[in-house]
């Protein structure tokens, strides 16, 4: 019945479905962007060499401020839409894995070394002996696609793939990709700032390659700034996620190379591949060795509750039909001409199965932290009769 519900729903019940679904911080740096750009429409302000990123700028005036304004503000409907909707997927994959304060972080640090990595090429290219090059010094860019470029770089590192899809249309080296992007975003918009770009890149192998380890604090730090009680209006959010996970370093796992993942990251959604990534209930070593690689509360929440829980029966949609129905319905008294439940000591065991599938609020909550909607969450635990684990999977083989 749910699924008709769900199939005949109005547009803006899909569209309020779809924002509920976004974690926090994505969400907030979506309507951040979005009404700095509509506030700018309406006043008419169309400065952006003010705001933007200038090297010569920030060299002259020392006007560092400009390293994050350069990141909120957009030059057109287009620019912001786009880059928008690359953040929505893939940065809600990510606030997941991670957590909203320590996706906070990390975006503030790549806006960070984008930056300081624009000025630095910015400057050898103005000032080498061989061929200087003023005009990078005087370039005005703006946008949040420098931090995106480094998303997918990381992205990619995760993945482990040997190849990726270029919007659906052919295959390339996973390596290449992300230049092979650079190079026709560049072709496609010769207006778009290529340093730019090339800083995100460059930004995003030096965080995979382990460079920026040292400045990234610990779980402890996470922690401490979401126990603060200026937040705490905020953490009750349901769409706010807890830095609950494992790894106590904080940073974002690389890939190891052990095992390469499957092909089937590359269904045609370049921005979407992360959801493939998070740790599977196949053995309790490999959930172990995945509660290391992601730290985030999205998928480590489940995975501590019970390891030696049971594989789930291949049946779960079934399940999830017929105990939402069983929830709707109060039990019926038998009828049959068997012996009384007192006599049979199948039913005992049946009642308090039944007695303890009703979900409590903190487990509730639990999922619902993670980004599902809480009437899916209640019939999900029920039909898993209180299994987190298995719970989880049948909210997201729902989503997939």
């Amino acid at each position: 019945m749910r699924s008709n519900i769900v199939s005949e729903a109005g547009l803006q019940t899909r569209l309020n479905q779809w924002w509920e679904g976004i974690p926090f911080v994505t969400s907030a740096v979506v309507v951040v962007c979005g009404i700095i750009y509509l506030v700018c429409l309406l006043v008419g302000y169309d400065s952006f060499a003010e705001v933007c990123f200038s090297p010569s700028a920030v060299v002259s005036h020392f006007q560092v401020y400009r390293i994050y304004t350069t990141v909120l503000f957009h030059g057109s409907i287009l620019h912001v839409l786009f880059n928008m909707l690359a953040l929505v997927p893939m940065g809600s994959d990510l606030e997941r894995i991670m957590g909203s304060i320590r996706l906070l972080y990390i975006m503030v640090l790549l806006a960070t070394s984008n930056a300081i990595l624009h000025l630095l090429l910015a400057l050898v290219a103005a000032y080498n002996p061989f061929l200087p090059y003023q005009y990078l010094m005087d370039q005005c860019s703006i946008g949040f696609s420098g931090i995106l470029f480094s998303m997918i770089v990381i992205e990619t590192s995760l993945s482990g793939v040997q190849s990726r899809s270029v919007f659906g249309l052919f295959n390339v080296p996973a390596k290449l990709y992300v230049w092979i992007l650079l190079v026709v975003f560049q072709l496609l918009m010769p207006n778009v700032s290529l340093l730019g770009h090339l800083c995100g890149i460059l930004s995003g192998c030096a965080y995979t390659f382990g460079l920026f380890n040292s400045l990234i604090p610990g779980t402890s730090f996470y922690s401490s700034i979401e126990e603060s009680s200026w937040l705490s209006s905020f953490i009750r959010r349901p769409k706010f996620i807890m830095c609950t996970g494992g790894n106590t370093s904080g940073i974002i796992p690389t890939y190891t190379g052990q095992n390469p993942a499957s092909s089937g990251l590359l269904s045609g959604n370049m921005w979407r591949n992360l959801s493939s990534w998070m740790p599977q209930r196949e053995s309790s070593a490999q959930t172990s060795q995945d509660s290391d690689r992601f730290p985030g509360r999205g998928r480590t929440l489940s995975s501590g509750l019970n390891q030696a829980a049971s594989t789930p029966d291949s049946s779960l949609q079934t399940r999830l039909l017929e105990d939402g129905n069983n929830l709707d319905r109060p039990s019926q008294p038998a009828t049959t001409g068997r012996l009384p439940a007192v006599n049979n000591p199948v039913a005992p065991t049946r009642t308090q199965s039944n007695q303890g599938s009703v979900a409590s609020d903190e487990e509730i909550q639990k999922l619902v932290a993670m980004g599902f909607d809480r009437t899916q969450v209640e019939v999900a635990i029920a039909a898993a009769d209180r299994d987190l684990n298995v719970a989880v999977e049948i909210l997201m083989s729902q989503q997939g």
